[in-house]
């Protein structure tokens, strides 16, 4: 399971994990404070957003130079781009700062972070231990020519499937990312799996957007989506060489958040040197 449904709202299951932490350390630290010291909600918050700010721009230095070009990107987090252990650090430091300025707080706001931080890393590690042992799902789609493709036919190198629809606007904005990725790695194979569209509405599409995609298959009752467990679009899985599910990411991509990503896929990418900015036509 890659999302969370809420209503009409899809949630990451690794946002909600962070949600529930943070309320996690909240009601420990409260509950702590009433048997004595300082209710430590405020400072937990700000910790909170303090780590997520550090985990952004240290995210941004490692990929300075996709980010350079093109600025107004570092603010934009849709992109998913934190690097969590330099978020952690942040707020272990920032905690022993607060403890040292009021210390009523130290005892309640120790308590509440242990008790978040646990429940956020064990949570996160047994999802990331069910997910590494997902396969490929053994699906048969169409092609644009109407013949079926079986998905295990794309086994024996990596893979990367974008599960994405032509009316979803962050499936459109990251086109260009994926397209050009598809030339800067040649030995990943880019799948692109349009959900409940016709093959006409996605050639008249790229058609219109210039867009050459490679590899294009047609999932018309989203049997793809359920069997992954993601609801929400754009979805974008990493499956290693057996066929095996190594990273997962909901919501747009940029290219440094995609080579972050690539990174768990290909073993080659890990000693790569990250992707020269490219000028914008």
């Amino acid at each position: 399971m890659l999302t969370v449904n809420i209503g009409p709202i899809a949630l990451a299951l690794d946002h909600l994990l962070l949600l529930l932490a943070l309320g996690l350390a909240t009601l420990v630290g409260w509950r702590v404070a009433r048997r004595g010291g300082d209710n430590p909600e405020s400072s937990l918050f700000n910790l909170f957003i303090l780590g997520l700010v550090c985990a952004r721009i240290g995210f941004v230095i490692a990929y300075w130079p996709l980010y350079r070009d093109d600025l107004v990107q570092i603010v934009d987090i849709r992109d998913g781009g934190f690097l969590p252990w330099i978020g952690l650090l942040t707020v272990v430091l920032g905690a022993l700062w607060a403890g040292w300025r009021r210390p009523a707080r130290r005892k309640p706001l120790g308590w509440g972070l242990a008790s978040g931080a646990l429940f956020w890393i064990l949570a996160s590690w047994a999802s990331h231990l069910y997910e590494q042992g997902t396969q490929l799902p053994h699906l048969t789609l169409k092609n644009a020519q109407g013949q079926e493709v079986p998905l295990d036919s794309h086994r024996g190198k990596p893979l990367v499937i974008n599960i994405w629809a032509t009316w979803c606007p962050p499936c459109r904005r990251e086109m260009p990312v994926l397209q050009q990725a598809q030339h800067d790695y040649p030995e990943i194979t880019f799948l692109f799996v349009n959900q409940g569209e016709t093959p006409q509405i996605v050639t008249n599409f790229l058609a219109t957007t210039g867009l050459n995609l490679s590899h294009v298959l047609f999932d018309a009752g989203g049997r793809l989506a359920t069997e992954v467990g993601s609801m929400a679009l754009p979805t974008t899985l990493f499956y290693d060489a057996d066929g095996r599910l190594v990273g997962s990411h909901l919501g747009e991509l940029s290219r440094a958040s995609l080579h972050h990503a690539l990174q768990s896929v290909d073993e080659d990418l890990r000693r790569a040197p990250t992707p020269a900015p490219r000028n914008a036509p």
